[in-house]
């Protein structure tokens, strides 16, 4: 299922969630303009699991050094379809979710939840050599919020149907419930063959960072209402 939109227009104008996508891309962009020195850069500002755990390969990096990466790498990308699709499915969860939390909070939630999908991924990922990057497990953690917040809003999404294509709305907690459920479908597999230190979908950065967004908008973040005087924009809504 690919999601075109939801039926669910933001309170506010989401200054943060554009921002954000705004700044992946041109880092992107960045990071075409390095040519052959792309390789060194993604190893150093990905997350590279076994500089973490091997104590032979940790030695040569310093705290900041191992610490850089864990932000950094939620805004590097590997290649078009991997930004287009990433940064279409943060512009259709995370302008409801910024309009619950506010600004400030929004990106405080952001970066936390790629920072547990990251950790997630280390810990299940730890002799892997190849570096992970991809903004996915943020936001993974803005679809664990968009879950708990706007389980009825309507998905209008792109459904395979054996040989053909059909565009029907789902609700949202069918959508990003089976969504969640391939990823922990395909992470366990993964493990199971171990196929998950060799590269590929970073399955488990994916189910971390949504159930560490799930948790987050539980427990830290709280019930917060919107206040009214901040509902603004009222011509801003997804008409893709």
């Amino acid at each position: 299922m690919i999601p075109l939109r939801d039926k669910n227009p933001s309170p506010v104008f989401p200054y943060v969630n554009i921002s954000i996508i705004v700044l992946n891309v041109l880092v992107f962009f960045y990071e075409l303009y390095l040519g052959p020195f792309l390789q060194q850069f993604l190893f150093y500002y990905g997350i590279v699991p076994v500089r973490y755990f091997d104590p032979r390969i940790a030695q040569y990096f310093s705290f900041i050094d191992q610490l850089v990466p864990l932000f950094t790498s939620m805004f590097l990308h590997g290649g078009w379809l991997h930004l287009i699709g990433n940064m279409w499915t943060l512009y259709i969860f995370g302008d409801n979710v910024e309009g619950y939390l506010g600004h400030f909070r929004y990106f405080i939630f952001y970066i936390l939840s790629g920072l547990i999908a990251a950790l997630i991924h280390l810990i299940t990922n730890a002799h892997s050599q190849v570096p992970t990057i991809g903004a996915s497990g943020a936001i993974a953690g803005v679809m664990g919020a968009y879950f708990l917040l706007y389980p009825n809003a309507r998905i209008l999404s792109l459904v395979p149907i054996f040989f053909f294509i059909t565009i029907i709305e789902i609700p949202a907690y069918v959508f990003l419930g089976f969504w969640f459920f391939i990823q922990f479908f395909n992470g366990t597999f993964a493990i199971a063959s171990g196929a998950h230190q060799f590269g590929g979908i970073a399955w488990w950065a994916h189910i971390g960072g949504f159930a560490g967004g799930y948790m987050l908008l539980k427990t830290v973040f709280g019930p917060q209402r919107i206040r009214r005087r901040d509902v603004k924009w009222p011509w801003f809504k997804k008409r893709f």
